[in-house]
């Protein structure tokens, strides 16, 4: 009975867990380029006006937040959105978006299938739930493409490709 239960629920969430899934891939492999910079490098940007390494870092933690906020699910009380953006030092930063990848990992197990179609209103764009687990997904890997370039511009290989 356990086993068809269990096996139940895995399926019933499928979508859930196979977006889950490919965030967790994409957010170990940012949080590997993430320690891979120094902390020297953290300052960088390729122009004025363009995210420095730190920057892009913490605006994938923003977005995190963001996304889960607009799906229903408020940051974690000692979360400061409006201040994610003055967090600084390498340490600081990776700890900040760490917190933010575990936090959107949880929640999204806790859409339920039901809730997939409804509306939500992104300010950005209207899509349904399921659309806001997509952004989320490709949210994360838009940016670690963008560090990828950071990485490999400044002499950075990225850690699964040595």
């Amino acid at each position: 009975m356990l086993v068809a239960v269990t096996m139940t629920y895995a399926q019933d969430k499928l979508a859930q867990a196979t977006i889950k899934g490919v965030l967790t891939g994409n957010q170990a492999q940012v949080i590997q380029l993430a320690e891979a910079f120094s902390e020297d490098q953290y300052d960088w940007r390729p122009s004025e006006g363009v995210n420095s390494v730190g920057e892009a870092l913490l605006h994938v933690a923003g977005g995190n937040y963001f996304l889960a906020s607009k799906m229903g699910f408020a940051p974690p009380e000692d979360v400061d959105m409006m201040g994610l953006g003055k967090i600084t030092g390498k340490e600081n930063i990776i700890a900040a978006l760490k917190k933010s990848n575990e936090f959107v990992l949880e929640k999204i197990m806790e859409v339920e299938n039901d809730e997939l179609n409804e509306e939500v209103d992104f300010g950005f764009a209207k899509m349904n739930k399921m659309g806001g687990l997509l952004a989320l997904m490709e949210h994360n890997g838009e940016h670690k493409g963008q560090l990828i370039a950071y990485a490999r511009t400044n002499g950075v290989v990225p850690p699964w490709s040595k």
